[in-house]
């Protein structure tokens, strides 16, 4: 592979396996994730999707295989420094403060890089400098009407636009989306999903995702995974027609 090839994908696995007392539930996997693109883990429950990402974002190490950030080996780096360097998986390391409003949550989340994000004592004049930043993000995510409500108060689909709110603040260069979707409404769907899409404009997005509809749509490349090893890969038009996947998959949500 070329230098230049090596940096058209951001992150990279070769071999990835992982075992839980003997129990393969990633085994040899070799993904590539494509700089700058939405590419959708898909498969049946069970089949490693999560395992994946908790193996990428190192809330678990591997038991074999490597992992590439940039072409940088990370597979040995701890989860808050593949954080630091631009890898963030939403839903899980955001948090929520009900009691808090919605500016003042995703302020909390730009002083993260600080270390000083439980610093409640501070002055408003003091964290003055973080405002403009605080409304640009909230504008992103469409809360800029909401920034002084309490978080508690907003509807579970904006809840989920203020958690990604608070996720961009840590200003990631990958984000990881675990399951999106699940919990919305067909209405709210649809706002999360042309959400994430501005968000891909200038940024590589990796995501577990069900709804199918929304994988079509979104996706620019599809890994199907079964029993812990890729089943499929390509488009939606490509994958969606493979008889593994639907025997696998498709088939299997039509039961």
């Amino acid at each position: 592979m070329t230098a230049q090839a090596a940096t058209d994908y951001v992150i990279e696995t070769h071999g990835l396996t992982k075992r839980f007392y003997g129990f393969a539930a990633v085994s040899g996997v070799d993904l590539r994730v494509r700089r700058n693109s939405v590419h959708a883990l898909i498969g049946p429950n069970g089949a490693g999707k999560t395992t994946v990402f908790n193996l990428i974002t190192k809330v678990l190490p591997p038991s074999e295989g490597v992992i590439l950030y940039n072409g940088e080996d990370i597979t040995a780096l701890g989860a808050a420094q593949v954080a630091r360097r631009g890898i963030v998986r939403s839903f899980q390391i955001s948090a929520i403060y009900p009691r808090m409003t919605v500016a003042e949550n995703v302020r909390i989340a730009l002083q993260r890089p600080s270390g000083t994000s439980f610093h409640f004592w501070k002055s408003e004049s003091s964290l003055a400098s973080l405002a403009p930043r605080v409304e640009e993000l909230l504008a992103t995510v469409g809360l800029e009407a909401d920034q002084s409500g309490l978080a508690s108060d907003l509807p579970y689909g904006r809840k989920r636009a203020l958690e990604l709110a608070t996720t961009l603040a840590l200003d990631p260069e990958v984000l990881l989306l675990d399951e999106p979707m699940a919990g919305l409404g067909h209405e709210d769907v649809d706002k999360i999903s042309d959400l994430i899409g501005r968000l891909a404009a200038n940024r590589t997005i990796l995501m577990v995702e069900h709804n199918l509809s929304v994988v079509s749509r979104l996706a620019d490349r599809i890994t199907v995974l079964a029993r812990g090893k890729i089943l499929a890969e390509g488009d939606y038009a490509a994958v969606s027609n493979d008889p593994r996947v639907i025997e696998a998959y498709i088939g299997g949500e039509d039961d």
